[in-house]
C-alpha cells in the first residue's frame, strides 16, 4: 500500500491535498489547451514535493505537464496520481523517458472522457435533476438540496477515490514495467491508442461540410456526399492537418482564431462550406 511503502514520495495527505485541488479544475479553460492550467494546478504541490531538489527538473515538469488537457473533471484524479507517479519514477530513474508521460495522459483522456461523460453527465446529473426539479416545481426548496446531494456526493467519493487509486496504481505498475524493461513497448502502444483517441475527437469535435453541387436541378451531385463515399470526416480530418501545420509553424493561435472567424463567415456567406470546431 502506499502508505507504507518508504520508496513511495507522495502519501495519502498528499493525495488529499491534489483531490481537493481537483474541485476547481474547469475554472480556467481555454480552446487552445483546455483544461491544462487547472490540470497543473491539482498536481503541482506533488509535483513541488517530488522535485523539492532538482529545481530544473521542477520547471521541466511544470512545463510538460501545461500540454493539452480535457476529460471528464471528476476522474481527472485518476490521471494526476498516474501522472505523478510517473513523474516520481522519472526522478528516480536517469533513463527515464519524459515522453511516455505525455502519451499515457493522451491515451487515459478519451477512455476516462467515454465513461464520466455517460455515466456522471449523462446518467447521474440526469437523475439528480429529475428528482430535483420534481420536488422544487412544487415550491419546496428540498428539490435543489436533493439535486445538490445526489450529483456531489457521488462525484465527490469518486474524486477521492480515483485519487488514491491512480497513484497507487501508477506506482506500482510503472515501476513493474520498467524494471522488466518492457517501457518501450508500453510507451509505444500508450502512444498508439493516444493518437487513436485524438483522431476519433476529431471527427466528433470538429464540424466543417460543405454545400457545393456539380450540375443544377434534382440531378445535382453534392459534393458533400462524394467526400463522405471517399472517406467520412475528410474535411474535418483536413482542416486539422492544416491547423496543426499552422502551430507547428508557431502561428499564434489568436491569429487562427481570428481567421477561422473570417473564413467561416466568407464561406457562409456564399454557401461554401460550414465550419465549426
Amino acid at each position: 500500500m502506499i502508505m507504507n511503502s518508504n520508496e513511495r514520495m507522495l502519501n495519502k495527505k498528499d493525495l488529499r491535498k491534489m483531490f481537493w485541488r481537483s474541485l476547481p479544475m474547469e475554472f480556467s479553460w481555454h480552446y487552445e489547451r483546455q483544461m491544462h492550467m487547472g490540470f497543473e494546478y491539482m498536481i503541482s504541490s506533488g509535483l513541488q514535493k517530488i522535485y523539492k531538489d532538482d529545481p530544473e527538473g521542477l520547471k521541466k515538469s511544470l512545463v510538460r505537464n501545461l500540454e493539452f488537457f480535457n476529460c471528464t473533471a471528476h476522474v481527472t484524479p485518476f490521471i494526476g496520481g498516474v501522472t505523478l507517479a510517473m513523474e516520481e519514477e522519472n526522478e528516480k530513474t536517469d533513463d527515464f523517458d519524459v515522453s511516455s508521460i505525455s502519451a499515457v495522459k493522451a491515451a487515459l483522456m478519451g477512455p476516462l472522457s467515454g465513461l464520466g461523460d455517460s455515466i456522471i453527465l449523462g446518467t447521474l446529473r440526469v437523475l439528480a435533476v429529475g428528482i430535483g426539479a420534481s420536488i422544487a416545481i412544487k415550491g419546496n426548496i428540498l428539490g435543489s438540496i436533493l439535486f445538490f446531494l445526489i450529483f456531489n456526493i457521488p462525484t465527490f467519493i469518486l474524486r477521492y477515490y480515483t485519487a488514491m487509486k491512480g497513484y497507487e496504481l501508477g506506482a506500482n505498475y510503472i515501476t513493474k514495467i520498467q524494471k522488466s524493461g518492457a517501457m518501450e513497448m508500453f510507451m509505444l502502444a500508450a502512444g498508439i491508442l493516444g493518437v487513436m483517441v485524438i483522431g476519433g475527437m476529431i471527427n466528433n469535435l470538429v464540424v466543417a461540410t460543405t454545400a457545393l453541387k456539380i450540375g443544377t436541378g434534382s440531378g445535382a451531385t453534392k459534393i458533400q456526399d462524394v467526400l463522405d463515399d471517399i472517406l467520412p470526416g475528410m474535411l474535418p480530418l483536413g482542416f486539422t492537418g492544416i491547423y496543426y501545420y499552422l502551430l507547428s509553424k508557431k502561428i499564434n493561435v489568436i491569429w487562427l482564431i481570428i481567421g477561422t472567424a473570417v473564413f467561416g463567415i466568407i464561406c457562409a456567406e456564399f454557401g461554401i462550406l460550414k465550419v465549426n470546431g
